[in-house]
């Protein structure tokens, strides 16, 4: 069986982590370059993972002012439970 690709899990790493709390909406994320050096891959592959964690909904870019988390509950599925 094929390992995740690496974008992919840093990408899913990014979101546990604003899951637990452990990044807070508007916090913002390291660079690309401290990305690099934590997860020991290349600036295209954080790339790759920030344009998933774009598409998301779970990071927001701004230009010249970095990356930020956006709130969980914008982009988090409550499960759906019908009543009966």
């Amino acid at each position: 069986m094929p390992a995740t690709p690496d974008y992919i899990r840093i990408a899913d790493e990014i979101m546990a982590e604003v899951r637990s709390g452990q990044r807070k909406p508007g916090e913002k994320l390291p660079t690309i370059a401290e990305l690099c050096d934590a997860y020991g891959v290349s600036a295209s592959t954080v790339n790759l993972a920030n344009v998933r964690l774009e598409a998301l909904g779970v990071i927001d870019r701004r230009q010249g002012k970095g990356i930020f988390v956006t709130d969980p509950d914008t982009w988090l599925r409550k499960p759906d439970h019908p009543r009966r």
